[in-house]
């Protein structure tokens, strides 16, 4: 591989072998996420790719770069869906990698040539903004929701987590992108190292203060829940059968509540009393509701509902929560007429499911309020805020990755509700049919163990509940419309600047004096 030296720096000779190097570079944050979990990595994995852009030999090429970046980030992050979507896979990456080629040209704009410690300094606030943008387009649930946030590797670091609680995974995001394009400035630029070393530090202290200083939830009483994982079995009968011995052996613990994973139950329960029945009878057996997950055609709508439902002692309670957000190709085909293809080359969707409508908090017998939500639902940070300001006292997210087992998949989901408990300051619950099924603290801290892919068990948690409001659940995603206000005032500037700046080849025009004249010039 040779390279050659251009207008903004290196670049590579080759088109082929640069298109290569920036699918590449753009994969190389994947393994910051579960399962690796190289948390710090993420700080730097960026660099390489930065520095291939801000070498591009014009727009185009700047563009194409980021374009390659991002379809080799989606494509890293969502691996593990290929032998679900097969080759579908690849062209839903390549689309969503269309996202980063703006980014792509801003990061040339920013960072080529050689530019002032000043327009470095907007560089390190710019890029980042730029990257969140990217972030939030992808988010809809339309375009696959936002799995991969980068801000989302940082799961397992305090002082991230700490942060969220100000302004969500967002802010996070914001600060990983901003270090890297610091550093690539250190490695690229020497005059501009002690501006950027500078803004390394107050990135650093800025972390330190919200860690050291913003408000943490209060602990207020706590809550038993036990976890049913029954693992992966043959059908749904077998898994309801093993769900329900796992939870006899609960009787005499004291929980106050249990909870099945997503699509415990393959039989709508009005359909079939004797379920219903079976579970009542549980309830009774444990001293304790049951939080099952229905996956079944309703008996009263048309159509299946994915459908969280409480029931007691008595039978189902009458709380239900029906899935909103479903997953994209999974669950139902976007625009189904044109890509409803995808069927023939995966496991898409043969029916399209059906979506509830609003939130539910439900009330157990203690009084204690809490906040369901279904498989993918954990990864929307509005989500379990809007539960949260309902009155949510605990999440919980009832998940199924047993078309997963043996890649990220399981890790990185489970690795979700960490997030948005130190977002909302509320604790979590993630339970699963198949692993991996934990438990997180109001401060995103991990309580107990996690029950792995491999077991079929239950568990029971001692979870400390909390009050009072995060930043983040009070003001929401601020960090958003701040990154929007800079890409604003920069294209602002950048627009004013370019109308000032003469025309290519356009000579300027002398001035002339007072008595001047075209016949007689100098009078």
């Amino acid at each position: 591989m040779r390279f050659a030296v251009g207008r903004h720096g290196p670049r590579l000779d080759s088109a082929w072998w640069r298109g290569g190097a920036a699918l590449l570079a753009g994969a190389l944050p994947a393994l910051a996420f579960p399962a690796p979990a190289l948390w710090w990595f993420a700080y730097v994995a960026l660099v390489p790719l930065l520095l291939l852009v801000r070498g591009a030999a014009g727009v185009r090429r700047a563009a194409l770069d980021g374009w390659l970046g991002g379809t080799g980030f989606m494509l890293a992050v969502h691996h593990w869906l290929l032998p679900s979507l097969n080759v579908f896979i690849v062209v839903l990456a390549g689309l969503l990698g269309l996202l980063w080629a703006p980014w792509g040209v801003l990061v040339r704009a920013t960072l080529g040539g050689r530019p002032s410690a000043v327009r470095a300094l907007v560089a390190v606030a710019v890029v980042p903004s730029g990257w969140l943008m990217v972030e939030l387009v992808r988010s809809w649930q339309g375009l696959g929701g936002p799995w991969g946030l980068l801000g989302a590797s940082q799961w397992q670091v305090t002082p991230a987590l700490r942060l969220m609680s100000v302004g969500g995974v967002w802010l996070v995001s914001l600060l990983v992108v901003a270090v890297n394009t610091a550093i690539a400035l250190v490695v690229a630029l020497p005059h501009v190292r002690t501006a950027m070393v500078s803004a390394l530090v107050v990135c650093a202290l800025v972390t330190g203060a919200v860690w050291m200083w913003s408000p943490r939830p209060r602990p207020e009483g706590s809550l038993r829940v036990a976890v049913v994982q029954p693992g992966v079995v043959e059908n749904a009968d077998a898994r309801f059968a093993r769900g329900e011995a796992l939870t006899r052996a609960l009787a005499g613990q004291r929980v106050d509540l249990v909870v099945w994973g997503e699509s415990s139950v393959g039989q709508d329960l009005a359909a079939r009393p004797d379920l219903a029945a079976r579970l009542a009878r549980l309830s009774q057996v444990v001293g304790a509701d049951i939080l099952v997950n229905v996956d079944a055609r309703r008996s009263d709508q048309p159509g299946i509902f994915k459908s969280s439902v409480l029931v007691g002692p008595q039978g189902p309670t009458g709380l239900r929560y029906d899935k909103m957000r479903l997953v994209p190709f999974g669950e139902y085909i976007p625009a189904r007429s044109l890509l409803g293809w995808a069927t023939s080359v995966g496991k898409a969707a043969g029916e399209d499911r059906r979506r509830g409508t609003k939130t539910v908090v439900m009330t157990l017998p203690s009084k204690v309020r809490v906040g369901p939500l279904v498989c993918f639902e954990s990864a929307f940070p509005d989500m379990s805020r809007h539960l949260v300001r309902d009155g949510a006292q605990l999440l919980i997210a009832q998940s199924s990755t047993s078309s997963f087992q043996g890649t990220w998949a399981p890790a990185q989901h489970a690795s979700l509700a960490a997030l948005r408990a130190a977002e909302t300051g509320r604790p979590m619950v993630h339970a699963t049919l198949t692993g991996i099924s934990a438990v997180y603290d109001a401060d995103g801290g991990r309580v107990g163990h996690w029950l792995g892919t491999s077991a079929s068990a239950s568990q029971v948690y001692d979870i400390p509940l909390a009050t009072g409001t995060t930043p983040y659940v009070r003001f929401g995603a601020w960090a958003v419309y701040c990154a929007l206000a800079v890409l604003a005032v920069f294209c602002a500037a950048e627009g004013a600047r370019t109308l000032r700046r003469p025309a290519q080849g356009t000579p300027a025009r002398s001035a002339r004096t007072a008595h001047e004249s075209p016949a007689r010039p100098g009078r």
